[in-house]
């Protein structure tokens, strides 16, 4: 979906309308936006996974999407700078926390980025493409 439409969803009038869904552990994993006769969806990203579906397709997307995602690398690509492949370490309808992906050394420089929610194009998922040795900061 358009980065256009998550900012356009993300707006604080919109979200008054969001249902949100939870596992069956309490856990929100995302939201659902009444559309039409239907229900978009919508990641913790702020991400909108689907047009307008049914009920249950929109639950079933949610609860197959979950959250393993969130504990992923992913890239951000930074404007005059490399890219840097990054982890997640917070996400709120506030803000997203990155890091310099540190491959678990606990002796490692910590660099931290905050990003705006909904999370920009420049978040993407760490592709293979995107090896060690390559451009991404690795």
């Amino acid at each position: 979906m358009s980065e256009a439409r998550d900012a356009r969803a993300a707006t604080a009038g919109d979200r008054d309308h969001w249902i949100e869904h939870r596992r069956g552990d309490g856990e929100l994993v995302g939201w659902m936006l009444p559309e039409g006769e239907g229900f978009a969806v919508v990641d913790l990203l702020g991400r909108e996974l689907s047009g307008p579906v049914d009920w249950f397709a929109a639950e079933t997307l949610l609860e197959e999407r979950g959250l393993r995602y969130l504990a992923e690398p992913f890239v951000l690509e930074r404007e005059g700078a490399a890219a840097l492949r990054v982890r997640i370490t917070e996400v709120s309808t506030e803000r997203i926390r990155v890091k310099k992906d540190d491959f678990g050394a606990i002796d490692a420089p910590q660099r931290e980025f905050v990003l705006p929610w909904p999370a920009p194009t420049a978040l993407r998922p760490f592709e293979r493409d995107d090896e060690p040795g390559g451009p991404f900061g690795l």
